[in-house]
């Protein structure tokens, strides 16, 4: 296919409605990138988390010093995709796909890789950059000015309360609190302890939907046998009861299918192509202030192949009421209903390996439950 054709196409497709200032571009594959290429669509058309990035490298981007990082290499991708004349076509994302090599060996082979893994490992190394930068702008003499301290001005602790690690823009997007609640059994003590997360992995079933899932994340399980729980009221090893419950929900929440099980008889992982419906508008109960979030779907990173050693990966993600599918350089419009295809297969040997895997819901707002 000839570079921008599809790009070319999808401006004729989108005519008076190509949506003001917003960029359409393919990204090339070096030898099996398509699972960074698909994530970065994704976190590209998280538009906060976007423009939050963007606003933070031109607020602390020296020429002269900051030496190449994952996050300037990503910023640097962003601003050349938004910054575009052109309002469609292809570019090569070199230097980030080179960045990611050196920093993680994982990804250095031309193996297939696990795009979950890859996200997972983003989303904490720009964590590592933003705390470190920081950390050194709070030391620096010149950190009275409050452009150079990320993510706005830290506001002065009274009384020398201990400071708090800094909420970076990955944070402000990403984080979610968990809380994982275990009752003994024989004192009924409940022993509570809070978690942040990034994303939810959840274990899917067949023919069923993101809400069981989500429901099932949150059952109760029972430990016993060789899995009792030390208690610390009764000094010893007791059948308890364990949950799981989101205290605080993210902004941007984001739900990993985990479609890739460890089966013991083979010895190996196989792939699950079960149906999970994923739904557009989704509710999601937090416990900490008993609302109710309203969470609307704009992004899908697809996992396409019959096992977990091998196959591709796509992306559809939500832009200004259209849905587009990113497949590397290839850009094209979609209606919304293409993604009931991306659901799973109702029985196992089904023609269709293209899978739902990775979930992008941005939240709407919080709506009392009272």
């Amino acid at each position: 296919m000839v570079m921008g054709a599809s790009g070319s196409k999808l401006e004729k497709a989108l005519g008076d409605q190509f949506p003001e200032g917003e960029r359409y571009f393919g990204l090339e594959n070096f030898g099996n990138t398509c699972y960074c290429n698909s994530v970065l669509q994704a976190l590209y058309f998280c538009t906060p988390f976007r423009e939050q990035l963007l606003e933070y490298y031109m607020n602390n981007k020296n020429p002269g010093d900051a030496e190449e990082n994952l996050l300037t290499c990503l910023a640097d991708l962003f601003m050349q995709v938004s910054q575009s004349k052109k309002k469609t076509g292809v570019i090569a994302p070199k230097r980030f796909v080179q960045r990611v090599k050196k920093q993680n060996e994982l990804f250095r082979s031309y193996m297939h890789q696990d795009a979950h893994e890859f996200l997972n490992f983003l989303l904490n190394e720009l964590v590592d950059i933003l705390e470190k930068e920081s950390s050194a702008a709070k030391d620096s003499p010149q950190s009275s000015s409050p452009e150079k301290v990320p993510n706005g001005p830290v506001q002065p602790l009274a009384n020398g309360v201990k400071k708090e690690p800094p909420v970076t823009l990955v944070h402000k997007n990403f984080q979610g609190i968990l809380t994982n609640e275990t009752k003994c059994l024989r004192c009924e003590t409940v022993t509570a302890r809070d978690e942040t997360f990034f994303d939810l992995s959840v274990d899917i079933e067949q023919n069923s939907s993101i809400t069981s899932c989500l429901k099932n994340f949150s059952s109760t399980e029972t430990l016993n046998a060789e899995d009792k729980f030390f208690c610390d009221k009764c000094c010893s090893l007791q059948e308890a009861q364990k949950r799981m419950k989101i205290k605080k929900a993210p902004h941007i929440l984001v739900i990993h299918l985990k479609r890739f099980k460890y089966i013991e008889q083979l010895g190996r992982y196989k792939k699950l192509s079960y149906r999970v419906v994923f739904p557009m508008e989704l509710k999601i109960s937090s416990t900490s202030d008993d609302v109710d979030t309203e969470y609307s779907l704009f992004a899908v990173v697809v996992h396409v192949g019959s096992g977990p050693n091998h196959g591709h990966y796509v992306s559809l993600v939500k832009s200004h009421n259209h849905w587009l599918f990113f497949d590397d350089e290839n850009v094209e419009m979609v209606e919304e209903s293409t993604l009931q295809t991306f659901f799973g297969s109702s029985h196992e040997y089904s023609g269709n390996t293209d899978h739902g895997y990775i979930l992008f819901y941005e939240g709407l707002g919080a709506k009392s439950l009272g």
